[in-house]
């Protein structure tokens, strides 16, 4: 990876990836060594032995990184110091006049990879059924500690100071009037730029909306039952209730990541473990993964899971990644509780999300609720898996802040 430039404030960027290092990688899938088959018939106990098999196989003797790193290529990529950390971002701007510009932040464990799908229907909306009037110019940025940007090595990069340092670089971008849009950590930190309101900023779109009352989920957080001044009023809350109690019973990944993220130095030496942990972020998503491996592509496929856990091998970013949860749980930002936006934000509600956030309490969490819809199909990474419903409810959703 280079800069092809040191002294402008934004330099464009370029990455190469050696033939030595895809051989060393294909060598290390082959010599894994593997554990015994799990105990049980379902995936309660994890990504499930055969499935991981099926991916290490594929990965190993059919990937070819070298399509999706074509695909990269072909996009203009800058980096830009902020607060002393290099940002790595990639720029798309519309050729349709008053396009809206939109920065839109990945989670985990997600990447820029997770973007991909979106970027020419948003910047190029009339090749794609819609209007010259939905047209956005694209900021698609990388997380500290992710891919192409700088891993921090102090303390203190945390989701609301990557936040600032968003709002930051749309000002360095020279854009006035802008939105923000993200899913999983790129929720969270949309919605800390949403309470900071930084001059520019119309409205955010959230495809998973922190919309619990505080109390709630500190009660479900520590497994208490839940106070009585703020139970739920109705069907949806109480399911919505269920699904975030359920998912955090199986939260193991974040609490290991938010307390111990060195400990997961392995992930630097293993590619199948590092595969491993990545799939089981919840149990929908690895259900779906678990049956592209198994030859129904659905949302995604074999090679957009590849891509995405390729890009973290490559950049060796597992670790630096994993620190993102230490640094929210030190800071004591709450994930799924409402943090008081007084922006306009849209909502899009997508059915196997961790949680169906209610409308009855979107309503409260945004006093300036502006678009509130939900889909019919899609998941946690929402733009990646179902990219055309996506477009569709950014489009809608922000057609009023423009």
């Amino acid at each position: 990876m280079s800069v092809t430039s040191e002294t402008p404030a934004i330099r464009p960027f370029t990455f190469e990836f050696p033939e030595a290092e895809l051989q060393e990688l294909r060598r290390r899938i082959e010599a894994t060594r593997w554990p015994e088959k799990e105990a049980v018939g379902d995936q309660s106990q994890g990504t499930q032995l055969a499935t991981i098999q099926e991916l290490a196989r594929y990965w190993a003797s059919k990937y070819d990184w070298r399509k999706v790193e074509a695909k990269l290529k072909a996009l203009p990529h800058f980096i830009t110091e902020i607060d002393g950390l290099d940002i790595h971002f990639i720029h798309v701007r519309s050729k349709h006049e008053n396009a809206l510009p939109l920065i839109v932040t990945h989670g985990w464990p997600g990447s820029i990879i997770e973007q991909m799908k979106i970027i020419d229907p948003l910047t190029n909306p009339t090749a794609h059924g819609g209007e010259a009037s939905d047209a956005f110019h694209l900021v698609i940025p990388s997380m500290p500690g992710f891919g192409f940007s700088g891993k921090p090595t102090t303390t203190g990069w945390g989701p609301d100071r990557i936040a600032r340092a968003w709002a930051e670089l749309m000002k360095r971008l020279g854009y006035t009037k802008y939105a923000a849009q993200g899913g999983d950590w790129g929720a969270i930190i949309t919605e800390l730029m949403g309470v900071q309101a930084p001059e520019g900023l119309v409205g955010i779109h959230t495809n998973m909306a922190g919309v619990f009352p505080p109390a709630i989920e500190q009660a479900i957080a520590a497994g208490n039952p839940l106070p009585s001044d703020v139970a739920p009023s109705n069907d949806e809350e109480k399911r919505a209730v269920e699904q975030l109690s359920f998912f955090y019973k199986h939260v193991y990944y974040a609490l290991l990541m938010g307390d111990r993220p060195q400990t997961l130095t392995g992930f630097a030496d293993s590619p199948v473990g590092l595969a491993a942990f990545m799939l089981d972020h919840d149990a929908a998503s690895l259900q779906m993964i678990t049956r592209s491996f198994n030859g129904v592509t659905e949302g995604l496929s074999r090679d957009d899971v590849l891509d995405n856990i390729t890009l973290f091998w490559l950049t060796n970013t597992a670790v630096s990644a994993a620190r993102l949860y230490w640094e929210g749980a030190a800071a004591g930002i709450p994930f799924f509780s409402a943090k008081g936006v007084k922006l306009p934000v849209a909502v899009s509600v997508f059915p196997d999300e961790l949680y169906q956030a209610p409308k009855s309490w979107a309503e409260k969490a945004y006093p300036n609720l502006v678009h509130y819809n939900k889909l019919p199909k899609g998941g946690h990474f929402a733009a990646w898996e179902q990219p055309e419903l996506f477009v569709e409810e950014v489009r809608t959703g922000l057609r009023s802040v423009r």
